[in-house]
């Protein structure tokens, strides 16, 4: 058997990997100031997220002396678990979790990264949009981000109101403004949305080193936040998502906490599967049950930081970050 003699050592050089624990640490410290507390869940469940565009690694456990195998999946976030904690009366909490997502490699993406994720129940959505802000000024010494609706950005950068134009005029930006497009391309409304935010946003967002936080997105892309209605009593999910230099860094809601809608978008979520001829995704049974308990009020984001790394450490990849990459693991 031959050995390749480089494979064995880290991507990430030493001094980086030094960096890095010592901002994990200074995370911690930014939320012990702020009595929240960190928790470990379990990586692997019975269940797993029901989202279309999500991917679960999957694996069996056998028991000893048994011949049946049961599945269970590698968690793409620790989310469902917290909120049953947040269920159990736990306040605010925070994790720093390793999670996995198949088939998402680039050198934005690994298969496994390192999630920050917290909860605070005593917080709107714009206050926890405060708190994001101040953890990336103070520990990551960013400089004050700014925020603008997700109609905002778009008028701002095509001259459209997203939440009440129609499909088609949508569909007919998405053709002028992304030239590779088929002219006989089809996708739904927000297929169109994500691909002008992909395509064309997000690279000119990076070209004007704007950073921001974009909130109130289209209420058809709520994902697990609750719905309102802004100031022209348009329906929004009340959500929101952090860019900095085009790069996406965090996703926050203000939590949907309606067993029953929780559940009825679960099972939106596989018929699209189905549609996908992708395989559908046991409910989580378990936060449901959590949710009919009651989960407090509460706010919670989700934070990539293997890419804030890459942005605060001015490094192209996410292997550069990690002490190894997915490749050599």
């Amino acid at each position: 058997m031959s050995i390749n003699r480089k494979n064995w050592q880290p991507s990430a050089d030493i001094e980086t990997l030094k960096r890095r624990a010592q901002y994990l640490a200074d995370v911690r410290l930014f939320f012990a100031k702020r009595d929240t507390w960190e928790t470990e869940t379990p990586i692997l469940s019975q269940a797993a997220p029901t989202a279309p565009y999500l991917d679960s690694f999957t694996t069996d456990y056998i028991p000893i002396g048994s011949h049946t195998t049961q599945t269970h999946y590698l968690q793409t976030s620790p989310e469902f678990a917290m909120k049953r904690l947040l269920a159990a009366g736990s306040g605010s909490i925070y994790q720093i979790a390793r999670v996995f997502r198949n088939g998402e490699q680039s050198n934005k993406h690994s298969p496994e990264f390192t999630m920050l994720e917290w909860y605070r129940p005593e917080l709107s959505l714009h206050q926890l949009i405060d708190e994001v802000n101040a953890l990336l000024q103070q520990v990551f010494q960013f400089e004050p981000i700014i925020r603008l609706s997700y109609r905002g950005v778009f008028e701002f950068f095509f001259k459209l109101n997203v939440l009440t134009c129609s499909d088609e005029d949508i569909k007919e930006c998405a053709r002028q403004q992304i030239n590779s497009l088929a002219d006989d391309f089809d996708t739904d409304r927000d297929g169109c949305l994500e691909l002008l935010m992909s395509f064309i946003i997000e690279p000119k967002l990076a070209a004007l080193k704007l950073p921001l936080f974009i909130y109130d997105f289209p209420a058809s892309q709520a994902q697990l936040a609750k719905i309102k209605y802004d100031q022209q009593g348009c329906a929004v999910a009340d959500r929101f998502e952090l860019y900095i230099d085009g790069v996406e860094l965090a996703n926050g809601y203000k939590e949907l906490l309606d067993a029953d809608e929780l559940r009825q978008r679960f099972e939106d979520d596989n018929q699209q599967r189905r549609a996908q001829d992708k395989k559908e995704i046991p409910l989580d049974e378990n936060l449901l049950a959590a949710m009919q308990a009651g989960v407090p009020e509460c706010s919670g984001v989700a934070l990539g930081l293997d890419r804030l790394m890459m942005l605060v450490l001015k490094k192209p990849a996410i292997d550069q970050v990690n002490s190894f990459s997915f490749d050599h693991s």
